[in-house]
């Protein structure tokens, strides 16, 4: 199954990816390559991978890309997980009543909900966070804490998994995060062959 045909969704587990103004680009992009060569070239996993907006409109991104969502939330079908990225644009959901009430309600249908760089801070401005380990962009780190003093601040780790929520640190690390996610959603082995495909091998020469 294609992304864009969620006429079939209901039929498949389905990853969502959240799409904002000003998100920074690779934070959403990174793991939707991931998600989307994992799930075009294995669908008998019984995953899927779209992306959404609040209005379903095109969204312009930190450093200008647009990108247009494949829905709207009104059009989008139940989550499996949730992917929320980071960039300029979440300082101002940091105090959005709607977004933080939005995710505390996605929080109670959606079984894992996962954020890139400082989409942890509007998690933990939503309260997901309390009482939780988490880590976000290393630039982030200190408002995160200030934020929710309760939250034990990673520094250092790419991405921390705490069962029903997984935030990970700044930019790239969404990739690493994403592989995880597929490892924990299959097996090591898929998520091995998804990082081949992808030709993801940080560090090699």
């Amino acid at each position: 199954m294609r992304p864009t045909d969620m006429t079939d969704a209901t039929n498949l587990h389905l990853i969502g990816i959240f799409l904002f103004d000003d998100m920074e680009e690779l934070d959403a992009v990174g793991p939707w390559e991931v998600f989307a060569w994992w799930t075009q070239h294995f669908p008998e996993d019984g995953f899927a991978a779209t992306t959404f907006s609040i209005n379903g409109e095109p969204v312009t991104c930190e450093k200008s890309l647009v990108i247009s969502p494949h829905c709207s939330l009104a059009e989008l079908p139940p989550l499996d997980v949730l992917l929320h990225p980071g960039g300029d644009g979440t300082q101002r959901m940091l105090e959005d009543p709607s977004h933080l009430n939005w995710l505390r309600d996605i929080r109670t249908q959606v079984p894992l909900i996962t954020s890139v760089c400082t989409g942890s801070t509007v998690l933990a401005a939503a309260g997901l966070l309390r009482d939780r380990p988490a880590t976000s962009n290393r630039s982030a780190l200190d408002q995160l804490h200030q934020i929710d003093p309760s939250i034990t601040v990673r520094a250092g780790q790419r991405y921390v998994d705490d069962g029903d929520i997984i935030t990970s640190a700044g930019i790239s690390a969404g990739i690493d995060m994403a592989l995880h996610i597929v490892e924990r959603l299959t097996n090591a082995e898929r998520a091995q062959q998804v990082r081949h495909g992808i030709e993801y091998a940080p560090g090699a020469s």
